[in-house]
């Protein structure tokens, strides 16, 4: 059997994305049906299930993400993820960098590395020659400079994921490689903020809810509105560092459809 880790270091691995991404609430009594529809144009990922667990990088006072909130500099976020269930010090992890221009469009960039490199470089700076990704390495010293080298690990977020593909081809349809994922049994947590420790946390939304996100180059093809009506679906305001951001610090957080008026408090 070919485990995850070695699938990780086997496959060709992209380190750049730019696509918009939206967001809906699906609730777990419709999810199956969802999926079958979802199934006449989109297919199994080649890895469709994962438990997602994410580490991003904050000031003590968390000012990247009030920064983010405030539209300053640009909204982005720092954090260190794995697709491995059950994680070790030595697993691969990816060093990741999200960040959204003025249109709406999101930028992501990626380098798999070792959890302890990718700590040191955030947090102190060490240890630029091991990972290498030149981009990668001054977008993190860019951001530790501006925030005093006090970037650490702040947050812990955790998930199970399940993903699909656009089908290659789909008669009357042009490829447009979009994505759909599906991420439930959320949790967080600010203490313990280690990949390592255990899943336990907080449940970051309602047990029977289920995050879905389109990943799409562009707009949405009709075939994929089509089955968002059918569900009444309707696009949401939400981030899930936000959301455990705000829990974390006992202020209000919800999704919010797109269109209702929210302030700044969406990111």
């Amino acid at each position: 059997m070919i485990y995850l880790k070695e699938k990780l270091l086997m496959k060709p691995l992209e380190t750049s994305f730019e696509r918009i991404e939206t967001k809906y609430l699906v609730s777990k009594t419709d999810l199956q049906d969802l999926i079958e529809d979802l199934k006449d144009y989109l297919v199994e990922d080649d890895y469709p299930t994962s438990t997602i667990s994410n580490i991003d990088f904050d000031t003590e006072d968390f000012q990247l993400i009030q920064d983010s909130l405030q539209d300053q500099h640009k909204k982005e976020k720092i954090r260190m993820r794995t697709y491995l269930a059950q994680p070790s010090a030595d697993s691969p992890v990816f060093l990741e960098i999200k960040s959204k221009d003025d249109s709406g469009i999101g930028h992501k960039h990626r380098v798999l590395s070792q959890s302890d490199t990718i700590t040191q470089l955030i947090t102190k700076g060490w240890g630029e020659d091991l990972i290498k990704d030149s981009f990668m390495v001054a977008e993190v010293q860019k951001l530790r400079q501006r925030y005093s080298e006090a970037l650490k690990p702040r947050i812990y977020i955790s998930y199970d994921r399940f993903s699909l593909k656009e089908k290659k081809k789909i008669p009357g349809f042009p490829y447009q490689k979009i994505r759909v994922t599906l991420d439930q049994n959320l949790t967080y947590r600010d203490k313990q903020v280690c990949l390592f420790a255990d899943k336990e946390g907080l449940p970051l939304i309602e047990d029977e809810l289920v995050i879905m996100e389109i990943k799409a180059p562009g707009d949405k093809p009709q075939w994929l509105e089509d089955i968002l009506d059918k569900y009444g679906l309707v696009e949401q305001k939400f981030s899930k560092y936000s959301c455990a951001y705000h829990k974390s610090q006992g202020l209000a957080y919800a999704p919010q459809p797109i269109g209702e008026s929210v302030g700044n408090a969406y990111v």
